[in-house]
């Protein structure tokens, strides 16, 4: 326990390893507090933590953690897109 005093403004410090803290403070009756840190998820991010997009972020995290990324040669990709582009476009290209 401690003993803190309350300021002029009405702050009370909690101490050097809370500071950028977020905090939940309760006030079951008057004159004592509840304190608790806390982590807030903003309201436009809340949907990433319900389903059906929790479940499907998940899957992805998984993926990703079974499929780690690669070098590409992206000189072979253009040639491959060029390639498939030109067989869908071909007459277009022998007008």
């Amino acid at each position: 326990m401690s003993i803190k005093t309350i300021g002029a403004s009405g702050q009370i410090s909690l101490g050097k390893e809370y500071a950028g803290r977020t905090v939940v403070i309760e006030s079951p009756e008057e004159g004592v507090w509840l304190i608790r840190t806390a982590q807030v998820i903003p309201d436009d991010e809340l949907w990433l933590h319900q389903e059906p997009a929790q479940s499907k972020l998940a899957a992805g995290l998984d993926w990703a953690r079974e499929n780690p990324s690669q070098a590409s040669d992206l000189e072979a990709f253009e040639a491959d897109l060029r390639t498939r582009w030109e067989s869908k476009h071909k007459e277009r290209l022998d007008d």
